[in-house]
């Protein structure tokens, strides 16, 4: 099966710090991949680079067999690869249902039928209805119904996290990078939320990366992994295999690893 997308030969450099190295990488159509490393050692710079926030020194990257390589970011998004962030992109003063009517409103214009606010409310592309009904699906497809009416800057930090993602789907993407899906989410709701996310984007056919620092979440939903380390792919394999690669362990998550393996015991004796 030919690659949704293939990255060759990534680099970036910022002055004398090198944050992509010689990355190549090729993502299958349908699959779930997790970026692991410490910080800075990559991961976000080459989700910039596919995003188009970026632009490589060299390499060129292919989405679908096309060169998107110096595309702008807006571009990008338009043929279906889409982001959220760590932080969520929210209007803080606005409702949940109104983010969604706004970041649908973009769709529209993005595709050159006008905007939710405009004469004739034409249908959202991609989804073939009018707005309304498309924001309150996505609401309720990621658990946010009950939330509908409440401004995002009282909502808890995993509903804000799932509000983000849901408005990445208004473009109706082919391809979803998430940068740190669970960061700022409690322990408690760390699974949950990402059960959510992954059964709302999945039930769409959706390519998933997503940056994750917890190897609890990473054993559990990456399909494959790719470990980065100083700005170079050092493992790329399904989790059992990356998670235990020699130089993961040293240089990417020794001491997370450690800390599973006692849970695991512990749960054993």
């Amino acid at each position: 099966m030919a690659a949704i997308l293939d990255a060759k030969g990534l680099h970036k450099s910022f002055g004398a710090v090198v944050a992509a190295s010689d990355i190549t990488a090729e993502v299958a159509p349908d699959s779930v991949v997790g970026l692991i490393g410490t910080n800075g050692a990559g991961k976000t710079t080459f989700i910039n680079m596919i995003t188009g926030y970026l632009k490589p020194d060299r390499g060129r990257i292919h989405y679908e067999g096309r060169d998107i390589t110096d595309l702008a970011p807006r571009d990008i998004t338009r043929l279906g690869i889409c982001r959220s962030f760590q932080i969520p992109q929210l209007y803080s003063s606005l409702s949940a249902y109104e983010n969604m009517l706004i970041g649908l409103s973009v769709v529209m214009r993005n595709h050159g039928v006008g905007g939710f606010f405009s004469r004739g409310r034409p249908d959202v592309p991609g989804h073939g209805r009018p707005a309304e009904e498309v924001a309150d699906d996505l609401l309720e497809r990621f658990g946010l119904a009950e939330y509908r009416d409440k401004n995002a800057q009282v909502l808890p930090g995993g509903v804000r996290k799932l509000l983000d993602i849901a408005l990445t789907m208004a473009a109706k993407p082919k391809v979803l990078l998430l940068d740190e899906p669970t960061s700022g989410v409690s322990a408690e709701e760390k699974f949950s939320i990402m059960e959510m996310i992954m059964k709302a984007v999945r039930a769409e056919g959706v390519t998933v990366l997503f940056v994750e620092h917890d190897m609890e979440v990473v054993s559990r939903f990456a399909e494959r992994v790719l470990a980065f380390y100083d700005g170079r792919i050092i493992a790329d394999a399904p989790p059992e295999v990356a998670l235990n690669d020699r130089e993961v362990r040293r240089f990417v998550v020794g001491g997370e690893l450690h800390r599973l393996d006692e849970k695991r015991d512990g749960a054993h004796a």
